[in-house]
């Protein structure tokens, strides 16, 4: 015998809200362009307290490879 399928109600979202007149990914192309994610492993990012300490160590780094940043075509 089958069991009949439940309907899932989603508690979350209250019938107030009314999201017919939105937009999807309405601001998605300038959050993209606006971060830039990287992920450490989990024993390099035990030494770094923040991303501060990670661009500054990064920086050192650039400084004694001798190498200078690209540029961005932007």
């Amino acid at each position: 015998m089958k069991k009949a399928h439940r309907r899932k109600t989603n508690d979350d979202v209250l019938p107030e809200y009314d999201f017919s007149a939105g937009q999807r990914g309405k601001y998605a192309q300038r959050f993209a362009a606006g971060s830039n994610i990287v992920v450490l492993a989990p024993e390099v990012a035990a030494v770094f307290p923040d991303s501060a300490a990670v661009n500054d160590a990064l920086r050192t780094l650039i400084k004694l490879a001798g190498r200078k940043p690209k540029r961005s075509a932007s």
